[in-house]
């Protein structure tokens, strides 16, 4: 019997895990075509239909979920030799994500999560897009919402409040708002501003680490976190928080990885961090007059 190559299982998991040809094709560099023919070769190797075709795109059939179930257990396996490895080089690695706020806090704090003898490295990434930990593209995410997913341990770090802000002493410039460009707004606080009508969006940007910057020059109105616009002495809140964007925050890990030791280390360090401020987080710190 003919062994299948790894490459070939590392591909049938980026189409399972995409849904399709397209994103397995921007994954691996390969055409869709050949991704397409090499899950066949799959099927006629394993004698077994894996995936149910369609033009929405691939949905796994019951083998293929059994065989994407090996899969990730050998990946886990994989992943706790390379750990183990990397321990006895010192050169470990802990991948957080976070979005654009709470990577702010750990960066501001970066000696309370990372210390000068600790033998592991971060890998920080940043973006408004939920963290992915089922698939260990993240070994520590920051989430809005409890994860659903079987396979994340999470612990709540509290809740998060919102509110407009504009410059102090503003005045004028109530009436006006800044925003991320509409198509970047991903979480629900982004979006609020194109909720409300008829005052003007008079500035839009890509990221929401600018919004603070903008709204200091004067430029116009924002909403933030709390935690963000009420540390900012040339900020103040424009009335009272918006209850409807407050939501709890949790810290999620991996369930098979969270006992590994820098990455417990560093989930321990951030969870304290990070509730150090849950009276920021929750909005009970008015801005400073």
């Amino acid at each position: 019997m003919k062994n299948t190559p790894w490459d070939s299982y590392q591909l049938f998991l980026q189409v399972a895990r995409r849904g399709g040809l397209t994103g397995a094709s921007v994954a691996s560099g390969l055409s869709p075509a050949t991704v397409g023919r090499r899950m066949l070769e799959l099927e006629q190797e394993t004698g077994r239909t894996l995936f149910a075709r369609s033009q929405t795109g691939y949905r796994l059939t019951a083998d293929g979920q059994t065989l994407l179930d090996h899969l990730q257990e050998m990946e886990a396996a994989a992943r706790n030799v390379d750990a183990w490895r990397q321990a006895g080089e010192g050169g470990a690695t802990v991948k957080i994500a976070a979005g654009t706020w709470v990577a702010w806090l750990l960066t501001e704090n970066f000696s309370a999560i990372r210390m000068p003898a600790d033998a592991f490295n971060i890998v920080l990434t940043i973006g408004e897009a939920r963290a992915n930990l089922a698939y260990r593209e993240s070994d520590i995410g920051i989430r809005a919402f409890e994860p659903d997913e079987a396979n994340l341990a999470a612990r709540l770090l509290g809740e998060v409040a919102y509110a407009v802000y504009v410059r102090r002493n503003a005045g004028e410039l109530e009436n006006r708002w800044i925003a991320v460009a509409e198509d970047e707004a991903i979480s629900a606080y982004l979006r609020w501003p194109y909720r409300q009508t008829p005052e003007p969006i008079v500035a839009t940007v890509n990221r929401p680490r600018s919004l603070p910057d903008l709204v200091r020059a004067g430029a116009g109105k924002a909403v933030l976190p709390c935690f963000v616009g009420d540390l900012d002495p040339e900020l103040q809140r424009l009335g009272g928080e918006l209850a409807e964007l407050r939501h709890r925050q949790w810290i999620v890990l991996n369930n098979e990885d969270r006992h590994r030791l820098e990455i417990r280390t560093v989930a321990d360090r951030m969870t304290k961090l990070l509730k150090s401020y849950a009276d920021l987080f929750a909005g009970k710190r008015a801005s400073r007059s």
